[in-house]
């Protein structure tokens, strides 16, 4: 009886090191995240002008429907009249929405936001058709250049940078091929010199 249980710990403790070996293989084998992408994985999206939702507030047809924020990031809200909910993430919105509804108009009011549609990104310089494309989740910085007709010669592929709004201030950084491409984004592609 010791013998079996011995033999068993021993099968156990075995195929315990086995697994931990496997995990350890597949774990490098597995080419890692960029740091891009996961950067804009974590990112949370903020409402922007443009930007069409849908607002369900539960247990209330009238209150709810379809909005666009406007230029400023206002929304016209029936009842509570217009709510800034620009440079807020979905979570904040529906926070700011819930907390006007509650203030003498309903009682424990539920609120969910949806995005239906996503505000253009644009695309500036050495591309062969430079403008305003809707956006497309999951978009890279190669596929933006892709809807743009592709680089002209003089274009400096080396140099692009997008101008990012984050919390409510513009932000300049220099990308490559394969950054992720939020709603808003302005990419510009700028001329080489030689």
């Amino acid at each position: 009886m010791l013998k079996i249980r011995f033999l068993i710990t021993l099968m156990m403790a075995s195929l315990i090191g086995l697994a931990s070996t496997v995990q350890a293989q597949q774990q490098a084998s597995s080419p890692p995240v960029p740091a891009e992408a996961s950067a804009a994985v974590s990112a949370r999206y903020e409402l922007g002008p443009g930007d069409k939702i849908r607002v369900t507030v539960y247990g209330e047809d009238d209150l709810s429907g379809e909005f666009e924020l406007d230029g400023t990031g206002i929304v016209a809200m029936p009842l509570i009249g217009p709510v800034n909910i620009g440079n807020k993430d979905l979570d904040s919105a529906e926070a700011l929405i819930t907390q006007k509804l509650a203030d003498g108009y309903l009682i424990n009011p539920r609120v969910s936001i949806e995005v239906l549609n996503y505000r253009p990104f644009y695309i500036l310089g050495e591309v062969k058709k430079p403008g305003s494309y809707p956006y497309v989740n999951g978009m890279t910085v190669l596929n933006a250049i892709a809807l743009a007709s592709g680089y002209t010669y003089r274009a400096n592929e080396n140099k692009i940078t997008i101008t990012r709004r984050v919390d409510g201030k513009d932000q300049k950084i220099t990308v490559d091929n394969t950054t992720i491409v939020l709603p808003g984004d302005i990419i510009r592609v700028p001329e080489r010199f030689f």
